[in-house]
């Protein structure tokens, strides 16, 4: 039986599809801890309910996925700089009694292109594809690891507009005219939209345009190749698929309450890759 003192979680609604059981169960059997981490479909009404019997019921932290995340931001009662920053928290653990909310995707989108694409940040300008709450993750990362010029495409230009004005210098909006002209001197293209899903097929941009040297990454992971990232590699450019992000964004909520930092190996992507599958 599972130490009750070592609990943790994942909720949203619905969360059925969520693979952090299998990410987390894997390293829980790694690393020989005695603990659990279970998916809860908690219904937005019933969200602050549950937040307030948490440690009560004897979880150290969990998981927070949509609908939940801006609730999780104004419930907790402290926010690391990534969630303020994105006004956003995927990630809840108790420090001292207090609960606190992170945002580990901006570490996840990061991590995961350090490992496929080393150098990545100073390749150039970025041009980001959607203005949702993904590419506030997105942006936070490139700002913080330096990328000078941001560039925002959206469909709806205010959304792009607010972004430029929350995320301030180096960040500039436009509307989805603009990206063919902005895609000639572009390093990293990165699409944060829905666009390449399954049952939303078709391209978010024309990686033709874009220099030899460019990067293209996709935040979707299934399909793991969208046809943003198959028309990139025809073109010979460098991509890397989303799956990365999602194993990368789990580590520091690991540590947090399993006391151990894990890995993202290949046996772990091989797992989830397996677990996609049958789901296509």
């Amino acid at each position: 039986m599972a130490d009750a003192t070592k609990k943790a979680f994942v909720t949203g609604h619905p969360v059925k599809h969520s693979r952090s059981p299998k990410i987390h169960g894997h390293w829980l059997a790694r690393h020989g801890i005695d603990g659990s981490y279970q998916a809860i479909d908690v219904a937005p009404e019933n969200f602050a309910a549950f937040v307030k019997t948490l440690q009560a019921n004897g979880y150290r932290g969990g998981n927070v996925t949509i609908p939940h995340k801006e609730a999780a931001f104004a419930l907790v009662d402290h926010r690391d700089q990534a969630a303020e920053e994105i006004g956003a928290v995927n990630t809840l653990w108790f420090e001292d009694g207090a609960l606190w909310g992170g945002n580990t995707d901006a570490h996840g989108f990061a991590a995961n292109l350090d490992d496929h694409a080393p150098g990545w940040a100073g390749n150039g300008p970025a041009v980001v594809l959607g203005a949702g709450g993904a590419s506030r993750a997105v942006i936070h990362a490139l700002k913080q690891r330096g990328v000078a010029d941001i560039r925002i495409v959206n469909r709806t230009l205010a959304r792009a507009i607010e972004l430029r004005d929350r995320f301030g210098a180096g960040v500039s909006a436009h509307g989805m005219a603009a990206t063919d002209e902005l895609l000639g001197d572009a390093g990293l293209l990165v699409n944060t939209t829905a666009l390449g899903m399954h049952g939303n097929e078709g391209l978010s941009a024309d990686p033709a345009l874009l220099p030899d040297h460019a990067i293209v990454t996709d935040i979707v992971y299934v399909p793991l190749e969208t046809p943003l990232l198959a028309a990139a590699r025809a073109r010979k450019l460098k991509t890397v698929d989303g799956l990365g992000m999602l194993l990368h964004q789990a580590v520091p909520g690991f540590e947090h309450w399993f006391g151990v930092r894990p890995q993202v190996t290949a046996e772990l992507r091989a797992i989830i890759v397996a677990d996609l599958v049958p789901k296509l």
